[in-house]
């Protein structure tokens, strides 16, 4: 028996085999049961969320020799040649390779004629935001007034870019991502069906790394399986797929935060030469970062950390607050964006990480601005004496007494004020504000 590849094998029969979609399945099934049968649709969503595979059910619903039925029953003959793509009736067409006015008046040359041996005849076009405005133009009144047999399904995952005449004419229905705890439950029964052992782990990242799309993580899987002999392993997914793992970001960091540079460098560079691409490397880094952020405002929830809250490192959690992880990611997302232009993208990904080193040190402008109340509330000035700017002496009007000169800070009878206010404002940034004397501002 030829190979099968999992998206293919798996896709979803029926309306109740669809993940993650339960309003689209729910509103089809009513709509067939009741015989509340729209002359076009428009799925729109994501790529591999199930906007095909919903459109093949659909057209198995209504030509199903037992129907139309809410249910195909995927044995007659109708069923069999849809599910194969062989059937006369149901023809899937691709927008983008058929994009022009003389493409859509084929399709009108066609729908006057019936269905060949079923109820409907079906026109299932994919992509169709890549029609051009003279083929939608050439659509619209044959899609509002079709024959009673014909049923438009029009799929896009750029909705944007369908005409809003064409939106109108539709009953439109929006897919969503597919949650990662659905992707790791449907992931785990195809390990249990194909006699695969595999980690949580493993499961859950390849679940994340497909970011919502069932098909992207059937692909996924099946390039980990692949390499892993019926055993799918986080470890060997790292070796194979240059992953960095959590516990490599964890001592990288905690490098960076005891300001240990020579031990963060060398991290670095036991992490690049592990084949990880340094691209690669900031995305990781800094869906960390924003890991720890999500951790530091409360959220514990695991699908959105994308790892156990117990994985993170209590030593960098205890070294940030929510503005130095604020700064940081605004530190990792600038160099994603300069590596691209960059002489060496390590050259720049190894500059951050020694300003990461100075994080510790560095200040926000919150903070900095708290320092300067203070400090003005210990040397007993106001905030308007202290916003106060002195004006410009016109040149034309001279003052007619030079001012009197300020005394000297140090004159007798002044030297236990001012070693007071010295020791005041010390304290301030010794004990509240700055724990180390070379601080970074931010400026």
């Amino acid at each position: 028996m030829p190979y099968e590849v999992t998206a293919t094998r798996r896709r979803p029969k029926t309306f109740d085999d669809l993940a993650g979609q339960e309003f689209v399945s729910a509103t089809l099934k009513s709509s067939i049961t009741n015989g509340s049968i729209a002359h076009a649709y428009l799925f729109s969503g994501p790529r591999g969320c199930g906007k095909t595979s919903v459109a093949r059910i659909l057209a198995r619903s209504l030509n199903c020799e037992a129907g139309p039925s809410a249910i195909p029953c995927g044995k007659c003959h109708n069923c069999t040649e849809i599910s194969k793509g062989i059937s006369l009736d149901v023809i899937e067409i691709d927008g983008a390779s058929n994009t022009s006015v003389n493409d859509v008046r084929q399709i009108k040359d066609e729908v006057i004629f019936p269905p060949n041996s079923s109820r409907y005849k079906i026109y299932i076009i994919d992509e169709v935001h890549m029609l051009s405005n003279g083929a939608f133009n050439a659509l619209l009144k044959t899609i509002e007034e079709p024959p009673p047999y014909i049923v438009f399904i029009f799929a896009t995952t750029e909705f944007h870019k369908v005409p809003a005449t064409i939106k109108s004419r539709c009953q439109q229905f929006t897919f969503k991502l597919i949650p990662i705890e659905t992707i790791v439950k449907i992931l785990k029964e195809t390990c249990v069906e194909m006699g695969i052992e595999a980690e949580e782990e493993a499961l859950f990242w390849i679940a994340r790394e497909s970011t919502g799309s069932m098909r992207d993580a059937y692909t996924l899987f099946d390039q980990v399986a692949s390499f892993s002999d019926k055993h799918i392993r986080a470890s060997l997914i790292r070796e194979k797929l240059g992953v960095v793992s959590l516990d490599n970001l964890n001592q990288l960091s905690e490098a960076c935060f005891s300001k240990n540079l020579k031990v963060a460098f060398e991290l670095l560079d036991s992490i690049i030469s592990n084949g990880v691409a340094v691209e690669q490397f900031v995305i990781d880094y800094t869906g960390y970062f924003r890991s720890l952020l999500l951790l530091k405002s409360g959220v514990t929830r695991e699908t959105l950390l994308g790892h156990p809250k117990e994985r993170f490192s209590p030593i960098v959690q205890e070294s940030l607050d929510i503005p130095r992880i604020e700064h940081i990611l605004e530190l990792m997302l600038n160099l994603y964006r300069n590596i691209r232009y960059s002489v060496s993208p390590r050259f720049e990904l190894e500059t951050v990480i020694s300003s990461l080193c100075a994080i510790p040190d560095w200040i926000s402008h919150a903070a900095l601005r708290d320092m300067i109340i203070k400090t003005r509330e210990a040397l007993g000035i106001s905030a308007e004496e202290g916003a106060a700017r002195p004006s410009k002496p016109q040149l034309s009007s001279p003052p007619p007494f030079p001012p009197n000169p300020r005394p000297a800070p140090m004159q007798n009878g002044h030297a236990d004020e001012y070693k007071e206010v010295v020791n005041k404002v010390a304290a301030i940034f010794n004990a509240e504000i700055v724990p180390n004397k070379n601080a970074k501002t931010g400026f």
